[in-house]
Order: C-alpha cells, then sequence, then structure tokens
C-alpha cells in the first residue's frame, strides 16, 4: 500500500498508520535525506530476517538504524566527548555514523566488534516515525535490481509493494547513499564517501 505524506509538514494520522505497520511486525519503505529506505523495528528479529531476504543480504548482515536526535542516539550507542562534538555538528544530516554500541541495541544489530551503524536523517518524516514509534528503525538501502537507489516511493511500490507492508512516498530523494564514517576509539575513519562532505575525516 503507498501513502502520500507531505515531506515538509507529515501529517500525524499517517505518521500513525505507517508506526502501526511497523508495530505490527512490518517492512515499511520510507525517505531519507539520501534515499529511500527499508525499515523495521530494530527489536523484531522475525521482521529484521523479512528485510533481509527482501534486500537478498544475507541474514547474517548488520543493518545500520535511525535515531530521531542525539538524546537517544546516546541511548544505542556509546559517545565520548568528541564523538558527541562531531555528532552535533554534522547531524541531522547525510552521514551514517559507526559507533559502539551500548546493551540497549540488540545483539543481532552489532557487528563482531560491537559496533553499529546509526542515522540521524535530515528529512521530517523518517525523523516523525521513530520519534512516534520510541525507538529506532533499521535502515538499509531500497534498491532495483540493478542495485540503483530509488528516488520515489512509487518505484518501490511498483518494484516491491507486495512484499512490503506499507510504501510511505514523501517525494523525490537526491538518490545518493549517505557517507559512512567511523568514529570508534576517537579515531575518524571514512568507510564510505557519498552525500556528507568527508574531508575533514581525510586530513
Amino acid at each position: 500500500m503507498l501513502i502520500e505524506i507531505n515531506p515538509d509538514h507529515p501529517q500525524p494520522r499517517r505518521i500513525e498508520q505507517v508506526v502501526q505497520a511497523i508495530v505490527d511486525g512490518g517492512v515499511v519503505a520510507y525517505p531519507t535525506d539520501t534515499v529511500y529506505g527499508l525499515g523495521c523495528d530494530i527489536f523484531n528479529k522475525k521482521a529484521i530476517k523479512r528485510v533481509a531476504q527482501i534486500t537478498g543480504l544475507p541474514a547474517s548482515k548488520t543493518f545500520s538504524f535511525i535515531c530521531p536526535g542525539l538524546k537517544e542516539l546516546s541511548r544505542y550507542a556509546q559517545v565520548t566527548n568528541y564523538g558527541y562534538k562531531t555528532l552535533k555538528r554534522l547531524l541531522p544530516g547525510p552521514y551514517t555514523f559507526i559507533l559502539k554500541g551500548s546493551r540497549q541495541v540488540p545483539k543481532m544489530m552489532l557487528t563482531r566488534r560491537k559496533t553499529a551503524g546509526i542515522r540521524v536523517p535530515d528529512h521530517a518524516i523518517c525523523l516523525a516515525i521513530v520519534s512516534r514509534l520510541g525507538h529506532p528503525i533499521i535502515s538499509t538501502s531500497a534498491k532495483d535490481a540493478e542495485g540503483n537507489p530509488f528516488r520515489h516511493g512509487w518505484e518501490i511500490e511498483e518494484a516491491l509493494g507486495n512484499r512490503l507492508s506499507l510504501v510511505v512516498d514523501g517525494g523525490p530523494v537526491p538518490g545518493r547513499l549517505s557517507s559512512v564514517v567511523s568514529l570508534v576509539d576517537d579515531i575518524p575513519e571514512v568507510l564510505r564517501v557519498g552525500a556528507g562532505e568527508v574531508d575533514e575525516f581525510l586530513s
């Protein structure tokens, strides 16, 4: 099912509809400040495995997740003073930061090094979803058969609609993946150059 949500002023009733689909164990597609993402509740193992099936990724794949802000992020990650200053300056924004996960994060969401990829996108719809839900949702790029990220909700509805509980159409998104930066042990390392500026981490 495709539902349209205003990207600047998300309608609370429609956000509630998306949140209910997630609470019910569904997988949903939603816009971010980079590409459209596929997501579900990070505490629902069955839904996480479903995301892996839909994307064709191995079940052992660790997904990034979206937090509504720095306050919530610090519940799910160990954030040092350096890390906090960096995050405060760059978030919300087109970054995925790799941080040591806290005990709040389900084990299947952590890498072997006990790290997690965390996003706070600069997009009102996905932030409204996680704020209303009360905890993070998985964030993995929705891509076509050639591996290109979808830029429109209707494209996802046509390609994957029958495999998803709900597709949010929030208009077009830039279509460039987030930059991935590890801040583990306060040693910045750029793992992927994407939409966010990373020059400061390369010097």
